[in-house]
């Protein structure tokens, strides 16, 4: 033993000219975001051509192809028709595309809003958020616009979203610190308060409008547009680039405050800092799609399940998750019972429940935070 301790001066089986191996990552973790990303750009294409107009998966892949690159021949020869062009280019397209940074902002919301607060239940709209929306956009489909200082329904439900965000600040914030567990309960009560209201709104307005208000509140991408994609997909471009910079911060709130206090992590200024990105993602995104939940709470934890607590790694895959399993859920919503649409908030709970139930029995739920 003492001859061994005089070769390896760094311990028995270490040597001091040979660092240990760092552990390679598994080949789930290396391909699992590509793979991801790779199956967003497909199923946008499936997204093309699925719809009452009929259209082939290659004529949708022509039509976006030809958008996005002038002169390609197929978009002049007649091959293509105006109807296909605008029902895949106009309609599915964006819709698409707002499915997926619908799903991609709730997640990234969901997986910051957990390392924040330290609790595996929190969700985007634990704080409230949600519901201030769904307020603003009551109002405005129950009174006008008129009401709402003659804003439209995305504005004034965006404006709910920022009111109740400023309203759970100020009454989680005691002695200029913001706790965790306040932050929490001022979210469930001001929500549960909110919700109230938007019931009341609801019950007491038109015949006519109810249908608008539940289908906003169980959410729907069918109405998107090119330009209601500028706001939300800058907020999330913002928030993914912050919270990748930011990823090894994350990872110390993660171990307690006084952890990553010792670690040099500003506590106090940092869960601010979060709580207002994930304020504007949830806000930008209930204001286009409506409420849609479950994906904030079950997509951070199905990626913790798959590739580890380590933002680095995690955040990637959230993002990428989340923006594929709400554009499958819309493809669905519009496609199970055509030619009526299912609202996504029902769809998200009924497909994402079994999917994560099935993970929580893998053997990666220990290394995802979920005891057996």
């Amino acid at each position: 033993m003492t001859a061994d301790l005089a070769r390896h001066p760094g311990g028995p089986g270490i040597s001091p000219s040979r660092p240990a191996p760092i552990p390679r990552r598994s080949a789930l973790e290396r391909l699992l975001t590509p793979t991801l990303a790779l199956g967003i750009v497909v199923l946008l294409v499936v997204s093309g051509c699925t719809g009452p107009l009929q259209t082939t998966f290659m004529e949708s892949l022509q039509i976006m192809t030809g958008h996005l690159i002038p002169g390609m021949p197929w978009m002049t020869d007649g091959s293509l028709t105006v109807s296909q062009d605008q029902a895949v280019w106009s309609f599915r397209v964006p819709r698409a595309l707002l499915a997926g940074i619908a799903g991609a902002s709730l997640a990234l919301a969901g997986a910051l809003l957990q390392a924040n607060v330290r609790n595996p239940l929190a969700e985007p709209y634990i704080l409230g958020v949600s519901a201030g929306a769904g307020v603003g956009a009551v109002l405005a489909i129950v009174a006008g616009s008129t009401a709402v200082a003659g804003i439209g329904l995305n504005a004034s439900a965006f404006a709910g979203a920022a009111a109740a965000t400023a309203l759970v600040y100020l009454l989680a914030k005691q002695d200029g610190v913001i706790a965790p567990s306040r932050l929490i309960l001022a979210g469930v009560a001001l929500g549960s308060l909110l919700s109230a209201v938007t019931n009341f709104l609801t019950i007491t307005t038109d015949a006519q409008n109810v249908y608008s208000v539940l289908f906003f509140l169980l959410g729907s991408v069918s109405a998107a547009t090119y330009p209601q994609l500028l706001l939300p997909g800058l907020a999330l471009l913002a928030v993914s680039v912050f919270a990748m910079l930011r990823s090894r911060a994350l990872n110390a709130f993660l171990a307690g405050d006084e952890t990553a206090t010792a670690l040099g992590v500003n506590v106090e200024s940092m869960r601010r800092t979060l709580l207002l990105a994930t304020a504007l993602l949830t806000a930008t995104t209930v204001a286009v799609s409506g409420g849609i939940g479950f994906v904030g709470l079950v997509v951070p934890h199905a990626a913790r399940i798959l590739v580890g607590s380590d933002h680095r790694k995690m955040l990637p895959v959230s993002i990428f998750g989340g923006a594929l399993f709400l554009m499958v859920t819309d493809l669905l919503a519009r496609s199970v019972a055509q030619p009526a649409e299912i609202p996504l908030g029902i769809l998200t709970a009924t497909v994402g429940a079994p999917f994560f139930l099935w993970l929580m029995r893998s053997n990666g739920a220990v290394r995802g935070g979920i005891k057996r």
